[in-house]
């Protein structure tokens, strides 16, 4: 139990702050010494106060997203016009349909900003999974660490959920009909290579990649800012990451 209140208070000590090799060996000094300030964090708190800075940050990121325009006026998330048929985009608007392919981006990005609605309950389903183990990791590493350990462990069980809500949302506001209307129209020029008109699978990852950069600033806030710590648990855990 004491190397595990010695592991808590070292790392809790170090967080996302660069030491050197001497900075580690005060630091590991100071908590032998019994000199480091504050009480114990217990590795049960670190892994609640993580799950709690998750919880936080899918709430804030997924609130953002789902609002008019949350990904649509967002440089950051904003979905363009698929990479792979970007020749699509190029030709209709030398034939004069820019404003039907300024149409589709827009309604793509509201079907975006609808289905964030249903992503938060499966996030925090996901997050319940973290161990301690997992906390201590998280702790060691970069300020997305945990968005990055949410990213690695579930990309492949949120998109299998959050396909047909993504699909649902296309369809209700108008973008896959759309998109069917541009590619239909492009085929229709002579000489060009044919494009797939299937929109789900490129609108879904994106989706899903726009939330996480959304969690990932959330992340980095509550890490960065104290007053982003918007309870004493965060509080506790978090403040031993700050620099003295």
């Amino acid at each position: 139990m004491k190397k595990q209140v010695y592991a808590s208070l070292l790392l809790l000590s170090l967080g996302a702050s660069a030491c050197t090799v001497a900075e580690v060996q005060r630091t590991m000094g100071d908590v032998l010494a019994g000199t480091a300030t504050g009480s114990p964090v217990t590795s049960s708190e670190v892994a609640m106060g993580l799950k709690q800075a998750l919880e936080i940050g899918i709430k804030s990121g997924a609130g953002q997203a789902s609002q008019t325009d949350g990904y649509y006026k967002n440089s950051l998330i904003r979905i363009p016009f698929p990479e792979d048929v970007q020749r699509v985009e190029n030709t209709l608007r030398k034939v004069g349909l820019g404003s039907e392919v300024d149409k589709f981006i827009l309604t793509l990005n509201r079907g975006a900003e609808d289905a964030a609605k249903s992503a938060v309950p499966i996030f925090l389903s996901a997050i319940k999974q973290m161990t301690i183990a997992d906390a201590w990791a998280i702790l060691r590493g970069d300020k997305d660490a945990a968005t990055q350990y949410l990213k690695r462990t579930t990309s492949q069980q949120l998109y299998t959920a959050f396909s047909p809500v993504m699909v649902q949302s296309l369809e209700k506001t108008n973008a896959t009909r759309y998109y069917a209307n541009i590619v239909g129209e492009y085929n229709k020029i002579p000489l060009v290579q044919k494009a797939n008109p299937d929109l789900k699978d490129y609108a879904t990852r994106k989706a899903i990649d726009g939330l996480f950069t959304l969690v990932a600033q959330e992340e980095a806030n509550i890490r960065e800012n104290p007053v982003a710590r918007t309870t004493e648990l965060l509080r506790r855990v978090f403040s031993r990451q700050s620099p003295s």
